[in-house]
């Protein structure tokens, strides 16, 4: 069902777990139900220094999160707001039919993680 590509991020997800420190946070679907994705930025002036997650979901949605933060550590903010889901689809090199909502979660997360100025001083709590 699921590419081996998206079986070694599920299995071996990079960057799960909450920033020790980020200045940005974006979360997107219902953490009440699921499923649900937060990703912690650390941003530097315009770059994004450092990128994690934290999801409920399947393993498509881990493996979103685990393609989408290695993606966009190092890449400038403007490069980064221009992730949608086909581009998360396309990093995760497809997913099964009835799977894409976890690549529009995830990009979703992004955009609103993006939307801070990087003055974002919260403990990494949910609101």
């Amino acid at each position: 069902m699921y590419s081996d590509f998206v079986m070694d991020h599920f299995r071996n997800p990079r960057n799960g777990g909450r920033l020790p420190e980020f200045n940005a946070r974006g979360i997107a679907g219902d953490p009440s139900s699921g499923p649900f994705m937060i990703i912690y930025l650390k941003l530097e002036g315009a770059v994004v220094r450092e990128a994690s997650f934290e999801t409920f979901g399947c393993p498509a949605a881990i493996a979103a999160g685990s393609v989408l933060t290695e993606y966009v550590k190092g890449k400038a903010a403007s490069s980064a707001r221009s992730v949608n889901a086909r581009a998360v689809l396309d990093l995760l090199r497809g997913l099964p039919l009835g799977k894409e909502h976890c690549a529009d979660i995830a990009s979703t997360a992004l955009s609103e993680a993006l939307k801070c100025d990087g003055s974002f001083a919260g403990e990494g709590r949910l609101p």
